[in-house]
């Protein structure tokens, strides 16, 4: 999860073969009211939905084709999307993390955390 500047706020290490929108709702615990969630398609299920409505956020998630009620989000703030994808770019420039070097998850999630770290410092060195 990744702030309106592309800075991690919350991170969470899953298994490889968990999708990403299990461990969505812990994630999105305690957001202030007024907040704009925005996510991709595969965010998009009633679970999701209703616990960002009912913490009094809006979300920002396009449907998939097979939904019958179709919405449209807002395309001036769908666009900041993006800031998620530049996000894990820049987090793949660190070697050890793009390479998942690691064999431990504690070990993966705490270099994550470092490169988060990193990146909050401004400090984007690639070595």
């Amino acid at each position: 999860m990744v702030d309106e500047r592309g800075l991690p706020i919350r991170l969470c290490l899953t298994q490889g073969q968990t999708h990403d929108s299990r461990p969505a709702s812990g994630l999105l615990t305690g957001l202030q009211p007024g907040t704009d969630v925005v996510a991709d398609r595969a965010y998009d299920t009633n679970a999701i939905l209703a616990h960002v409505t009912a913490q009094g956020a809006t979300a920002h998630i396009p449907t998939p084709s097979y939904r019958k009620q179709q919405r449209r989000p807002d395309p001036s703030v769908y666009a900041a999307r993006n800031l998620v994808e530049r996000f894990f770019c820049k987090a793949k420039h660190f070697r050890r993390l793009a390479t998942r070097y690691d064999k431990l998850a504690r070990n993966y999630l705490a270099t994550a955390c470092l490169v988060a770290a990193r990146l909050w410092m401004r400090y984007e060195s690639t070595t």
